[in-house]
């Protein structure tokens, strides 16, 4: 008898970038996780290209619920509203089909590759082996290489002591920081399963001792505030959260401390500064990739 997955459905438009930030909010309301991605038929990352926003949800999405919902936003933005495309995925190991598409990843000093790789990190980098299974971020997404790119740079700058990865997904970020500098790590992430696979790979890298993964949404678990201030925070979510977090990022920010702010579109940028301005913080560094941005933030 073949194996049985958990049923998942994934909901789809495909719409313009302008229009991303618009229906996103829609599709955090019904899914559990939400991603976006363009196709860009020109090469060159202009933005002239196709977007698709999608949302996965473990339960039966309500298609009349989710369309009126699109069709009010879309009136208020004076758009059209876009069709829904639902579908709901095969049955299988998508753990499996992840890793056959997986080739290792180097951004900066670090290479991220997952545990069916069988060579050697290149002399002088910082290998990570990371198998995402159910957590989003196996390395290959722009939100992530930007982060690690961030992270190589704020590296030769001096030690981080205290980190706080907030929504950590896989782990990588966490395990990256924790190698660099042998420092003390909380991961959180909002799904208990993203948390036990991020326990997973830090015990892989032999970085346990030094990562504590909690299931918190935001930052309400009590672990983080314990763990504050800290020296580094690195918040890879979505636009809309790191502006409702803002005010919490400043709080647990220690003085002199830095944050790593990605899983933004680059026309999302003004906005997510701009709460994060009022709380004091000002921009440092930025890394634009294929249309997704990496902020680096601080006092």
């Amino acid at each position: 008898m073949p194996p049985v997955f958990p049923e998942i459905w994934r909901l789809r438009l495909t719409i313009s970038m302008e229009a991303v930030p618009v229906f996103e909010e829609v599709f955090e309301r019904f899914a559990e996780a939400v991603t976006m991605f363009m196709e860009d038929r020109s090469g060159i990352s202009d933005g002239d290209c196709d977007w698709f926003l999608e949302g996965f949800s473990r339960t039966p999405p309500e298609r009349v619920a989710i369309v009126s919902a699109l069709s009010a936003v879309a009136a208020a933005n004076g758009m059209d509203a876009p069709a829904l495309e639902i579908e709901r995925l095969p049955n299988v190991d998508w753990v499996l089909e992840n890793l056959r598409d997986f080739p290792p990843i180097a951004a900066g000093r670090f290479f991220v590759h997952g545990s069916h790789w069988q060579g050697r990190p290149p002399v002088g980098s910082f290998g990570i082996e990371i198998d995402a299974g159910t957590a989003f971020g196996s390395g290959e997404h722009a939100t992530t290489r930007g982060c690690l790119l961030a992270l190589d740079a704020i590296a030769k700058q001096g030690r981080r002591i205290r980190v706080l990865d907030l929504g950590s997904g896989s782990g990588i970020l966490g395990i990256a920081a924790a190698k660099v500098w042998s420092a003390k790590v909380v991961c959180t992430d909002i799904d208990p399963a993203a948390v036990k696979v991020c326990a997973g790979n830090a015990a892989n890298n032999g970085e346990a001792a030094r990562i504590t993964a909690v299931v918190s949404d935001g930052y309400r678990n009590r672990v983080v505030g314990e763990g504050r201030p800290y020296d580094l925070i690195f918040s890879n979510i979505l636009a809309r959260p790191l502006c409702r977090f803002a005010p919490d990022l400043a709080a647990h920010l220690a003085p002199g401390g830095l944050a790593v702010l990605s899983g933004l579109l680059e026309r999302q940028e003004r906005m997510v500064m701009a709460n994060h301005e009022k709380q004091g913080l000002t921009l440092k560094r930025r890394v634009v990739i294929d249309g997704w941005a990496t902020l680096v933030i601080g006092r």
